[in-house]
């Protein structure tokens, strides 16, 4: 019985990784696609800020 639970685990264990690994692997390109909106906003706001500090 111990030994099951042993190999078990160790399956458990690289299943886990294996889903991990994919997620991370292409979960990635819709993080990536809202920081860059992100970042664009971030720096249109910024520029906006700029253009007023220079008029007055």
């Amino acid at each position: 019985m111990e030994k099951w639970l042993v190999i078990v685990g160790i399956w458990v264990m690289c299943a886990a990784c294996a889903v991990f690994f994919i997620r991370g692997a292409t979960g990635g390109s819709n993080r990536r696609e809202e920081e860059r909106q992100r970042a664009s906003a971030a720096s249109r706001g910024s520029a906006g800020n700029a253009r007023s500090a220079l008029s007055d």
